[in-house]
């Protein structure tokens, strides 16, 4: 995807203007409609930094703890690839017409026709590009869902599926409470004539 939109607007913007030689101001050779090359470039620019974007957070990604920010980062990635390819669509019939309606005694020399060409073409492509990426975000979101992709390296003790921890005992408590309830009670603590109570043998 990157190297599609460096195409894109790299192919516009240095083949992308020519002028005839009678005039000395250049026009878009896309119909001279400038907002036809200004698209292009603006387009182009904005999707290579939204995937040097991605490519950063998709390296930051196990690192986030919080399943709500993951769950955030996946879905942000779906919409985005979504909006892009909606826009590269849009970009590929505004070209593809001005291209068209371009007149040859605007261009007699036929500069940039394959800039032009080459910025429709991979304009083409970028669609599919950012669908599929956009499909790709959609079965890792349907992934996370079902598995632990939304808590890898995060683990909540209160949801933990495990033995219940066991109560943390220090070693002279335990010796203690041996001593305290184990040892049998002397001989004499009961007068079992007046009392009428039976001696324990513990």
């Amino acid at each position: 995807m990157d190297v599609f939109s460096i195409v894109v607007f790299g192919s516009i913007v240095n083949e992308g203007y020519v002028n005839r030689m009678d005039e000395v101001e250049e026009h878009c050779i896309f119909n001279r409609n400038h907002n036809a090359c200004n698209y292009g470039i603006t387009v182009g620019v904005l999707a290579f930094l939204s995937c040097l974007l991605y490519l950063a957070l998709d390296a930051y990604f196990p690192q986030i703890s919080s399943v709500k920010d993951r769950k955030k980062a996946v879905l942000s990635d779906i919409g985005v690839s979504a909006f892009w390819a909606f826009l590269w669509f849009v970009g590929f019939c505004f070209l593809t017409n001005q291209w068209q309606a371009s007149k040859p005694e605007d261009n007699p020399l036929n500069e940039g026709g394959d800039a032009a060409r080459a910025a429709i073409t991979f304009s083409f492509f970028s669609i599919f590009t950012w669908v599929g990426q956009a499909f790709l975000a959609y079965q890792r979101f349907q992934l996370g869902a079902d598995s632990a992709l939304f808590s890898q390296d995060y683990m909540d003790p209160s949801q933990d599926s495990g033995m219940p921890y066991a109560p943390y005992t220090n070693e002279e408590d335990a010796t203690d409470a041996v001593g305290t309830y184990q040892q049998p009670p002397p001989a004499d603590a009961f007068d079992t004539e007046t009392q009428g109570y039976q001696t324990q043998n513990y």
